[in-house]
This record gives structure tokens, C-alpha cells and sequence, in this order.
């Protein structure tokens, strides 16, 4: 930027500057995005933008880029960039950056518009922002907030002893105190019950973490032992048009009509939640505001392995720590020939070289569920498996061999995972690896069956879950995973790593090497920076479906307070 006036003489907690470009056929379009950061309770009063030395330009045509869903049944489609006809949009926006509560006010800069069938281009801009300060800022008495079915509570004192040893102030509260509690009373169903306690949570005890305690009860009837909410997010692919979203449960606030409010996730007020079908489009702010994890736990039994599970892991770092398995192999039949899932976990691992990298390639090997089975139980820190899913079953190619698919590893194989407490976090590129409404009894219906959703447990919570060994935690999506196809941008990167899932499963090692060693904050943060990064609008700060999909899709499954290593003395 040329230059940024402010009018108060104080500091701003953040500004972050992101450049792109928006390639034509005759000129490449750049865009600017600038974010600042104020403190929660920041008032913006006013903002200027002057484009310089504006001048008519060449005629521009639009360019669209591909991507293909990950669910092994490949499907282009298409994201159109349109030529903006404003030099520049912003959003105002509330959440977490790295521990700390801030209003987030984000422009986006265009040097090139179009009006009237003609085109011009500014060199630069002048940017003024007024704004006033908060009088007040948060309590702090409780870090951690879990939220149990009232019958789990005492069996998670433990868990509460285990956090408070390590300073992290933790209270434990069953569904029946939120029900009747006050702030329920706003609340239309038990899932916006549960998030006004979060929200009152915030506000009377300062809460940043919280870990919801719970998932699916037995049965073909879908009910809840913790409140779920589904998006209504129709992505036109064809497979679904709604999926679960612990993303609801962080999002708290918004910025509305010069202050923070309540964000219901239901803009237009019509009882439809995550409403984004044709023209008919909820506004939403998208940004974590408390880190959320879930254990999604079906019985005491699993609560009892994942307590002991992260408190084994927290007290007792281990050696193998230090390794990172990559797991990959050729997603696409493209022209470009690259071999995504490949690359991908390579370029994961150049922010992670003081740890050993564990190749479990298909150029390479047979990713056959024995060797992956194998790696795993050597005990590792970290895991990443990019290429195609399902709730039961994760696979890719190899190399130009798109009629047959890998082994790669099923729920049946977790039963065989025996690393004991050298567990790794991981992470999952592919479709519905972490869909965990699944159940058995739907062996019966022919469309679940195909979609893979007749599973005991979804794949990423058996992972998880697992007794004497598995995961500490797994990242995924709960619906269909989207990753970029091709070249389109002409930069000489395949945009699978650039964009969409690729963005954020990468993103978050590099996040974690930058020093952000905290589980939900490291989840969150990746989540707050790919909105940070891709283009927004005036309405929300993510402006195209499939980037809204994959942020409330992308679902932790662990402890948000899970120390990453663990203590070390």
C-alpha cells in the first residue's frame, strides 16, 4: 500500500498483506487483501478508499479455474472469477488469532474494474479508517469448557484434574444445566442451545477451548448424545447437499451494525441453517471464535480410552514423535501428469524437515493396508494421507493407473493399529473420511451402502478411538473433500496445492513450524488464515461455495487443548 492513515494514535493489533491475481486472456487482474486486526469490542466507524491515477484499460475476459471432488468418483467442476465492478469490497469479522479475541476488517483491492462495457486501472490506493476503542475486554476465570451428557460428567474429573496439573483452568458442564440454563431460552433447538451457553461461556468466564463430548447413539434412527448441526450448503456435485459442521459450534459472534452480535448461522431468519442453495444465501462470518474439538465418543467405554489416551500422551513424550508418514499417490487423471497425493505431502513436509519423513508413496511402494498398518505402528508424530475417501476406507492410484485402486487402509485394518501411546495427529485429504453420522443399520439401504455410509464408525473416529494405539487426533472432512486440478493460473504450481483442501491440510504444518504447538488453536488458525487468504465480498468473507464448504467441513476430531508432543521437561 502507498498508504494507511489511521485516525487514533494506537496501535493495531495486526496487519497482514496478501497479494493474487486473476489471470485473462489479455492481462492478469491483481487483487490486494489487507487485514487488520483490533481489539474484541473495536468499533468501525468509517472507511475511505481512493483509487490513484485511474486510467481506461484493455478488455478483459473471464477466467474460470477447475477442481475435482476427492470421493473416488472423479467429477470437474468449475469456479468462475468474475471482473469486479468496484475497486474494493470489505467484510468486518469476528474470532480468534492466536489466542487473542479481535475484530477482523478486511479489504479487497482491485487495480482493474469494469463499468459501462469499458475497463480501468489504478496504480495504487489511499486508504482511511476511523475507529474507536473498547471500554472492556473478556473475563478470564476458566480456559476450557467440556460439555458432556450429564451421565459422563464425573467420569471426565479425571480429565479435569489431568488439564488443571498442566494451568489450564477446566469446568466440566452437562447438557441438562445447559438446557435450563438461561441463556437456553434463545435457543431453538439443542445445538443453538448448546452454542448460546458457549457464547454466555465466553462472556462470564473467558473461555477459549471447548471439547463437545459425544456422537452418534446406537441405532438405525439418527439421534444425538451431543447436538450436531448439518450446514444446507448445496455444492451442485450432485452427492449431497448438507453435511455436519462443528465449525457452527466456534462461531460465535459477528460483526453487525457496528457491533458484535450472536451468529445463528442463519442470516435471513428462515430457520434454515448454512443456507447457501441458488440465489438463497445465508451471510456468515465463518471465523473460530473458541477452539472446538470432539471426542464422538458412542459409549463410556471410548470416553475412557481418550482420556487415557491424552493424558498418557501429554505426560509421556516419545521418541518417535519426530517422524511424519506422508501418504500419497496419483489423485487425477490430468494432463499435466502430476502425481498430487505425492506432491502434496512433499510440500507438507518442507515445513517439517526436523522430522524424519516416512514415504509411503505409490510411485514407490504398494500402499497396501500391511505397509501403512506397519509405518503407523512404528509410532510417529504426525500422518498424512492425501487422495481419495470415504467414511470407511481411505485409497489413491498409482501413477496413470486409474483403474485400479490401492488398498490403502479400511476401518476393518484399525483393529491392527498397535503403536500403543506413540500416536500421531492426522490429517486427511479425501471425502468423508470424518462424516461421523454413519451407522450399521444402514447395511440395508442401497444409496448408504454405495456412499460407504454402513459403517460401525466413521474411519476417522476409529482411527481416534482406537484402544492401544491409532491417532491422538484426526483432521477431515465430513463431506466431500475438494482439491484444485490442473495448472489454471499459469504460475508452474499445480493449483491442488494452492487452493481448497490442499491450502489448508498444507497450511497447517506450516502453522504448527511457525510455533502454534496447541491443537485447536493450530486447527483454528489454519481456518482463520485460508479465509484470510481467498477472496471475500461485502457479505461474508469467503465469496465462493466450495472455499465456505471446506472451512465447515474440515472437523477436529481430539482434545482442542491437546498439547502437540506433549510436556517436556
Amino acid at each position: 500500500m502507498k498508504k494507511v492513515v489511521v485516525t487514533f494514535a494506537v496501535l493495531v493489533l495486526l496487519i497482514t498483506y496478501f497479494n493474487g491475481e486473476v489471470k485473462s486472456e489479455n492481462k492478469k487482474i491483481d487483487y490486494r487483501v489487507i487485514k487488520y486486526a483490533f481489539p474484541i469490542g473495536t468499533k468501525i466507524e468509517r472507511i475511505d478508499v481512493i483509487p490513484l491515477n485511474v486510467k481506461e484499460t484493455h478488455v478483459f475476459n473471464k477466467k474460470s479455474i477447475s477442481f475435482i471432488a476427492d470421493n473416488m468418483r472423479e467429477k470437474k467442476l468449475y469456479m468462475e472469477y468474475e471482473i469486479p465492478e468496484k475497486w474494493y469490497e470489505y467484510s468486518i469479522g469476528v474470532g480468534m488469532d492466536k489466542g487473542e479475541r479481535c475484530i477482523f476488517l478486511t479489504l479487497y483491492l482491485y487495480n482493474i474494474i469494469s463499468s459501462s462495457d469499458k475497463f480501468y486501472e489504478a496504480s495504487d490506493f489511499d486508504i482511511k479508517i476511523d475507529y474507536s476503542l473498547p471500554e472492556k475486554t473478556f473475563a478470564s476465570a476458566y480456559d476450557f469448557l467440556i460439555i458432556s451428557p450429564d451421565a459422563w460428567v464425573s467420569e471426565l474429573s479425571l480429565l479435569k484434574e489431568h488439564k488443571e496439573s498442566k494451568g489450564i483452568k477446566t469446568i466440566v458442564v452437562g447438557l441438562s444445566e445447559i438446557y435450563t440454563h438461561p441463556s437456553a431460552v434463545h435457543g431453538r433447538d439443542d445445538a443453538e442451545k448448546v452454542k448460546y451457553f458457549i457464547k454466555n461461556a465466553i462472556e462470564e468466564w473467558g473461555i477459549k477451548y471447548v471439547m463437545l463430548v459425544g456422537g452418534r447413539a446406537f441405532g438405525y434412527q439418527e439421534k444425538w448424545i451431543m447436538p450436531v448441526r448439518y450446514t444446507n450448503l448445496d455444492d451442485r456435485s450432485g452427492w449431497e447437499t448438507s453435511y455436519l459442521s462443528d465449525l457452527y459450534f466456534a462461531d460465535i459472534y459477528k460483526y453487525e451494525n457496528g457491533s458484535i452480535a450472536f451468529e445463528d448461522w442463519d442470516s435471513n431468519g428462515n430457520g434454515i441453517y448454512a443456507e447457501w442453495k441458488g440465489m438463497k444465501r445465508d451471510n456468515l462470518d465463518l471465523y473460530p471464535d473458541v477452539y472446538v474439538g470432539r471426542l464422538a465418543c458412542r459409549n463410556k467405554y471410548e470416553l475412557k480410552i481418550m482420556i487415557d489416551k491424552i493424558i498418557n500422551y501429554e505426560n509421556k513424550p516419545f521418541e518417535n514423535f519426530k517422524k511424519f508418514i506422508l501418504v500419497g499417490g496419483d489423485s487425477y487423471d490430468d494432463n499435466h501428469k502430476y502425481i498430487e497425493g505425492e506432491l502434496a505431502t512433499w510440500e507438507a513436509y518442507k515445513y517439517m524437515q526436523d522430522f524424519e519423513a516416512i514415504k509411503l508413496w505409490a510411485s514407490e511402494i504398494d500402499l497396501s493396508s500391511k505397509n501403512i498398518v506397519n509405518a503407523i505402528n512404528e509410532g510417529a508424530g504426525f500422518a498424512y494421507f492425501c487422495g481419495h475417501g470415504n467414511p470407511m476406507s481411505w485409497s489413491t492410484h498409482k501413477p496413470g493407473n486409474f483403474n485400479e485402486w490401492e488398498e490403502g487402509l479400511q476401518i476393518f485394518d484399525m483393529p491392527f493399529l498397535r503403536n500403543g501411546y506413540e500416536l500421531p495427529i492426522v490429517v486427511i485429504g479425501g471425502c468423508h473420511n470424518s462424516q461421523f453420522n454413519v451407522s450399521i443399520f444402514y447395511s440395508f439401504d442401497k444409496e448408504k451402502v454405495w456412499k460407504g455410509e454402513n459403517a460401525p464408525e466413521c474411519w476417522s473416529w476409529w482411527f481416534t478411538r482406537k484402544i492401544n494405539g491409532g491417532a491422538i487426533a484426526t483432521i477431515g472432512n465430513t463431506g466431500l473433500g475438494y482439491h484444485g486440478s490442473e495448472d489454471e493460473n499459469k504460475d508452474g504450481i499445480p493449483d491442488y496445492l494452492q487452493v481448497l483442501d490442499g491450502w489448508l491440510e498444507i497450511n497447517f504444518f506450516r502453522i504448527y513450524k511457525e510455533g502454534v504447538d496447541i491443537l485447536g488453536m493450530l486447527h483454528s488458525q489454519t481456518i482463520k488464515e485460508f479465509i484470510d487468504y481467498f477472496p471475500g465480498d461485502s457479505n461474508m468473507p469467503l465469496k465462493y461455495i466450495i472455499d465456505v464448504k471446506v472451512v465447515q467441513e474440515w472437523l477436529l476430531l481430539g482434545d482442542p487443548t491437546l498439547k502437540i508432543g506433549g510436556y517436556r521437561e
